[in-house]
């Protein structure tokens, strides 16, 4: 037998491909499945299942397509009831492979009501466990993602279904779906693939011998809900259409529609220099279709700015990611047109600059990294807040605005959102509030 592990880090998310006998198993596939079937046709394996865990939150899934592509059987929770052709899973009747190979279902509530994880059996013997979004590694799936009407209900059946799979032999493979950089997860993941026993031992939530007790755990500090998470769930629920072509038509500025949202995903030192009036930079990274699907309207038709040479390409699979099929073209040549800007500095002349008696700062880091450092009279505005609320009625428009957050990557996001408003932008590039506040606790004490 061998598992391979997909990593998406942008959505801190795991696809698997189990192998055994020439027979495949792929568990929660995002919707680029063409890198799933590629690794299965690489080692001449059949697909045999496809599984899910659950009707996931954070992004569209390929599950139906890499069935329909394949001729495998789609696997789905039986409370799921999608509006597509499955085989409903149900707690405890086990699904029979070839070779020796069987699934069993486990019911885990808790992340989600119909949630189920799947325990591989070779041979009759317990080998590993996809828990998708149940047992995490040293966490646990976040039960509020529904809405807060059934968190508590579902953070107590967590507890039920932590303890179910916490019951299986220790050296069980413990695969999730959720682990670092994912929104759903409770608390912190730390790495992404354990076992059982590891689980049992370092698992604080293992540790906790109460239903309400471990409700109030996973309810204590709940993390942002990314806004794309709305529309996950029903699309999961009712099916999605194979993946866009990732090829999209160079435009000039002139024939930008005008009803579409300008995404600038060159580097933070180039839109720096000039950039679009009016359109939102998000540097391309791992994690630019979250912040994209996070800032702009949904669905809404998109026109990205690239440098020559840069790979648009990976910017719309990752839009595809979370069902933004909307990119109508790329424009690579700006000319005259980028009169919008802000200035990028470094954490010298960033101090310098807030300790000026007129300065005025905006952190835009997530509520729990401003709850462990705090910048003493800065204006505090995780960055969705901004598009959500506007930008914050004490930045007074006739002074620089300092903007700061942990790398300065969301910063630079928010200087394009505050240059739509009128202000003037300064952006502490790459460091963070930490650095600015202990660079400021050195000069003082020098």
């Amino acid at each position: 037998m061998e598992i391979l592990s997909f990593r998406t880090p942008g959505l801190g998310d795991q696809t698997y491909l189990l192998t055994h006998e020439g027979k495949g198993v792929l568990v929660d596939p995002q919707r680029d499945i063409d890198r799933f079937l590629r690794a299965a046709a690489d080692r001449d394996v059949e697909l045999r299942f496809v599984l899910e865990t659950h009707l996931h939150n954070d992004y569209v899934s390929g599950g139906e397509q890499a069935a329909l592509r394949t001729g495998a059987e789609l696997v789905l929770p039986a409370a799921a009831a999608p509006a597509y052709r499955h085989t409903p899973a149900f707690h405890l009747e086990e699904i029979s492979g070839e070779d020796g190979l069987a699934i069993r279902p486990i019911h885990t509530p808790g992340h989600t009501p119909e949630h189920t994880s799947y325990l591989v059996l070779i041979d009759g013997e317990p080998t590993a466990v996809f828990s998708g979004g149940s047992l995490l590694v040293a966490s646990a799936g976040r039960p509020d993602l529904l809405g807060t009407a059934r968190a508590s209900t579902l953070a107590r059946l967590q507890y039920g279904s932590l303890r179910r799979l916490a019951a299986l032999p220790p050296q069980v493979e413990l695969l999730p779906t959720h682990g670092e950089g994912s929104f759903c997860t409770a608390s912190g993941a730390g790495r992404y693939t354990s076992t059982i026993g590891e689980e049992i031992g370092t698992n604080p939530l293992l540790a906790i011998d109460d239903a309400d007790r471990l409700a109030d755990e996973l309810l204590a500090a709940p993390m942002p809900i990314p806004a794309f998470y709305a529309y996950m769930g029903p699309a999961n629920t009712l099916g999605v259409p194979p993946m866009p072509a990732i090829e999209v038509p160079e435009l000039a500025v002139a024939d930008v529609p005008d009803d579409a949202h300008v995404v600038d995903i060159r580097p933070r030192k180039a839109q720096a220099e000039g950039f679009l009036p009016g359109s939102v930079g998000i540097e391309e990274g791992t994690d630019f279709g979250s912040w994209a699907g996070w800032l702009l309207p949904y669905g809404s038709p998109l026109v990205l700015v690239a440098e020559h040479g840069q790979d648009a390409a990976e910017a719309v699979t990752q839009l595809a990611r979370i069902g933004i099929d909307s990119v109508r073209g790329v424009v690579r040549d700006l000319g005259p047109a980028a009169t919008a800007r802000f200035e990028l500095v470094d954490l010298t002349a960033f101090v310098a600059l807030v300790e000026r008696p007129d300065a005025q700062v905006l952190d835009v880091r997530m509520p729990n990294e401003r709850a462990a450092v705090r910048l003493g009279g800065a204006v505090e505005r995780f960055l969705p807040e901004l598009v959500a609320e506007g930008v914050p009625a004490e930045l007074d428009r006739d002074r620089p605005v300092l903007v700061a957050c942990g790398s300065g990557r969301r910063a630079a996001i928010a200087a394009t959102l505050l240059a739509r408003q009128g202000y003037r932008v300064v952006v502490l590039n790459r460091a963070g509030i930490p650095d600015v506040v202990a660079a400021k606790a050195a000069r003082h004490a020098a």
